[in-house]
């Protein structure tokens, strides 16, 4: 009998065995292969490899971003400027080719949010630096550290609040809306002469879009406009309009456009309290 329930043990631990050796090499990665876990009708299902299309916007959106620290690196400051707008419309991209295509991907959002940190982070900074903060010694640098920490911790706080928010509000000033306030203020004048008040103008740009990041300033995210229902035939003309006004001078445009909205979250919620003071104040 015993010897019976010894052969019987050892023949459900070699089948026990066999099953966990399957089991792995059920799924064995293979080296600098990305795997994901997706629920499919319930059940958990591993997916090998990326998606090409959404990624491969991303790491232009990414490319664009370096080559604006390259150029404003050897001084070609309205290159880098236009370099970060082009990141901008990459990155907008992308996120849409993914939802239209259906080709969402956790590592296509982890992706996505690196290249937005060097693209409306890194990069915006050190244009900026480059351009009129290195004169200032110390105090450049550590305005310039504080617009990229900004842009740092907007994107994790983003990350950790997808879900959780309004989707009509961002709270915070946008990652790009930032770094198109800095690139905009680099393209309008980069041709100046360096000049006190300009190297003012560049502290309050730069230092103040950092903080309103990180800030609860709510700004509209439009993300409640509906852009497939029909519109009346006028619309067109409107948007002909905005690109012939865009077109004519398009740093000064594109400047005055995202500062009138880095502005409006600070004015929006200003308005929003005095009613409420006024209301206090009469009670």
């Amino acid at each position: 009998m015993t010897d019976k329930r010894k052969s019987a043990d050892a023949d459900a631990q070699s089948a026990s065995a066999e099953q966990s050796e399957k089991h792995a090499s059920e799924y064995e990665i293979e080296a600098g292969e990305v795997v994901e876990e997706e629920l499919v009708e319930g059940a958990p299902v591993r997916r090998k490899g990326i998606y090409l299309l959404p990624n491969a916007l991303t790491t232009a959106s990414l490319f664009s971003g370096f080559y604006a620290i390259v150029s404003a690196a050897n001084g070609m400051f309205d290159n880098a400027a236009i370099a970060i707008f082009v990141s901008m419309i990459l990155d907008g991209l992308d996120g849409r080719v993914a939802r239209m295509t259906n080709t969402q991907s956790k590592f296509g959002e982890e992706y996505d949010s690196l290249a937005d940190m060097v693209a409306f982070g890194v990069a915006p900074g050190l244009v900026a630096f480059f351009w009129s903060l290195n004169g200032l010694g110390k105090a450049g640098w550590a305005i310039t550290f504080i617009y990229v920490a900004g842009a740092a911790l907007r994107l994790a706080r983003f990350n950790t609040q997808i879900g959780s928010v309004d989707k009509k509000y961002f709270v915070g000033l946008p990652s790009p809306a930032a770094a198109a306030c800095v690139a905009g203020l680099v393209w309008c004048f980069h041709q100046f002469e360096p000049a006190s008040w300009l190297t003012l103008l560049t502290i309050i740009v730069v230092g103040g879009t950092g903080v309103m990041m990180v800030s609860n300033i709510l700004y509209r995210s439009f993300k409640d406009l509906d852009m497939r229902g029909r519109v009346p035939f006028a619309a067109i003309l409107l948007v002909v309009l905005m690109f012939v006004v865009i077109a004519l001078d398009p740093a000064t445009v594109l400047f005055t456009g995202f500062l009138i909205y880095a502005l409006s979250g600070p004015l929006r919620a200003l308005f929003r309290r005095k009613p409420r003071r006024a209301q206090g104040d009469s009670a």
